[in-house]
């Protein structure tokens, strides 16, 4: 393997591992989506409305669980998340 496509691969695989932090601080970060995310906690509970986004990022990225959770994320919205790993599609 070269040296750029090994490098590639391991910032993919760093990102990955980060993902589902990124998304909560993105909501964070924008208006709108923290408008819309706290009148969904509102309706729903703060359980159900992350486990929904983690497990839609996991899906929507190809992502597998790496099998251990992240105990000290950047974002205020979350406790802890789950680490991934590129999934099987990801390889192609």
């Amino acid at each position: 393997m070269s040296d750029l496509k090994q490098f590639t691969e391991n910032v993919i695989a760093k990102f990955a591992e980060e993902i589902t932090d990124k998304v909560f601080l993105m909501i964070e970060g924008d208006r709108d989506l923290m408008k819309e995310y706290l009148d969904l906690v509102d309706k729903n509970s703060l359980m159900q409305v992350n486990t929904e986004i983690g497990k839609v990022v996991k899906s929507k990225f190809c992502l597998d669980n790496k099998g251990r959770s992240k105990d000290a994320p950047q974002s205020k919205l979350i406790q802890s998340y789950e680490k991934h790993k590129p999934g099987p599609c990801c390889t192609k």
